[in-house]
Formats: structure tokens, C-alpha cells, sequence
């Protein structure tokens, strides 16, 4: 058996999420498909995170191990050639130790969540971003943002679906900045609960339009209350940067 590791760069409109659900078509299951397709072979995808319904991604890392005799070039060419028409490229494909996990080897996740802040309606970042059409404060939004930064129980923040054990995290960037009328949100962490990163932006979103105190974002974080939530940003803004990895750093 070779462990193969994928970089999948994909637009998340058309599936339920990264992982496989009976509920619809999955990221996991067009790529498991296309595998098989290729190799005659049975395959498990296995990511470095999940996603939901709508959420994009740049360079999520994913593994799966075959028998097959296949260079990492003509495997990937191979998976590109089947996974059209859905909106899903492999960017990347390497031979990797047979330790090496794309999900519990990973160090540090990367996401950036993408407003635009304008009133006329999107067209090209239809689906690809959140539009807000009352003016932002951006400024005002990464001061806020800097008291979630940091180990904290992010129970307000966390989706009632959520699966971890634990609530605590450690929060190492949460980063808001403007480019022309799009403000985009830069958060980093080992690891994330279920909608924390949208339920972050939609409380930053708040604040950039005056409806929260700088303060409140602070003040729901120590309430661990789910219901001090003032907003969970739609899924649509989202995206999967970077997965990283100890022989990264």
C-alpha cells in the first residue's frame, strides 16, 4: 500500500460538506469515487478538517492509500480527469510515510473568511462571499477581535452540534483588514469547533456596524453561553487556507 497526500482546492456550493453524509453529495465522496475510478480500488479519504455546506477551500490537505503501481503525477491527472465536471482540482499529490495523516498530523489550520462591503449586488463572488451592505468599521473589528485571541472556553462560539469534548481552544490569530470594499478575516488555531470561525465573523460583523460595543465581543466570550451569540455568518464567506504540518515549520 502508498499513501498518497492531495492538496483539493474546491468550491463548496454544490455539497453538504467535505465529509461524506447521506444527505447529499460530499467532497469525500467525489474524490473516493474518482479514486476507485481510477484504480479499481475502494478508498477513505481522510482530511485534515471538515467543512459544511457552502464553505470553500484553497489547499485542504487529504490522504488515502492504494495498491496501484501510479506515479503522484498521473494520479493526480488521473483524479482531475474524473472529478470533472464537479468544481474540485487536485492541486498537489505526493508519496507520503505511511505515519503521516492528513488530519492527525496536522499542527495549525488556516482560514480566511471573505465580506464584501458593498451595496450593489455580487456577481462574480456570487457564493464566495458574504455581502454586507451597511459600512464597516474594520478597524474597530480587528480591535475586538484581539480579546479572543489566546486560550479561552469558547462555548459562546461553538455550534450546539459541535462534537469536541472540550470547548477550550487556543486562538492563535484573529486578524481583520481591508482591501478596498472587501474586509477579510484571518483566524488561525491548532484546531476549531463546529462554526467557531463564523460565529466569530458574524460577532466581529456586529461591531464593524455599530450594533455591538467593542467590548461586547469580550463580554459574550466570558458568558460561554451559546445564546449571548449576536450572529453566525453564513457559510459562503468561508474558506480552507492551510493545514500545516511539523516538517512545515
Amino acid at each position: 500500500m502508498t499513501r498518497f497526500a492531495l492538496t483539493l482546492e474546491f468550491d463548496g456550493t454544490p455539497f453538504v460538506g467535505l465529509q461524506r453524509q447521506v444527505t447529499g453529495p460530499s467532497v469525500q465522496q467525489a474524490v473516493e469515487e474518482a479514486a476507485e475510478r481510477v484504480t479499481g480500488e475502494k478508498v477513505t479519504l481522510h482530511s485534515a478538517g471538515r467543512t459544511d455546506t457552502g464553505v470553500h477551500a484553497l489547499a485542504m490537505r487529504s490522504h488515502f492509500d492504494i495498491e496501484k503501481d501510479i506515479t503522484p503525477f498521473r494520479l493526480m491527472e488521473a483524479l482531475n480527469a474524473h472529478l470533472r465536471p464537479d468544481p474540485i482540482a487536485v492541486t498537489h499529490c505526493e508519496e507520503v510515510d505511511e505515519d503521516w495523516h492528513a488530519r492527525f498530523s496536522c499542527v495549525g489550520r488556516r482560514y480566511v473568511y471573505r465580506i464584501v462591503n458593498r451595496r450593489a449586488p455580487l456577481t462574480l463572488d456570487l457564493n464566495r462571499a458574504w455581502q454586507v451592505p451597511q459600512e464597516l468599521d474594520h478597524e474597530a473589528m480587528h480591535r475586538a477581535a484581539q480579546a479572543l485571541v489566546g486560550k479561552h472556553d469558547f462555548t459562546t462560539f461553538r455550534s450546539v452540534q459541535c462534537q469536541a469534548k472540550d470547548p477550550v481552544k487556543t486562538l492563535d490569530r484573529l486578524d481583520v483588514e481591508r482591501e478596498g470594499s472587501e474586509v477579510r478575516i484571518h483566524a488561525a488555531a491548532r484546531s476549531f469547533l463546529h462554526h467557531q470561525v463564523r460565529s466569530m465573523v458574524g460577532c466581529l460583523a456586529l461591531v464593524g456596524m455599530g450594533r455591538w460595543r467593542e467590548e461586547q465581543l469580550a463580554e459574550a466570550l466570558a458568558a460561554r453561553d451559546r445564546q449571548q451569540l449576536g450572529l453566525n455568518a453564513p457559510p459562503h464567506g468561508l474558506y480552507f487556507v492551510e493545514a500545516i504540518y511539523a516538517q512545515d515549520t
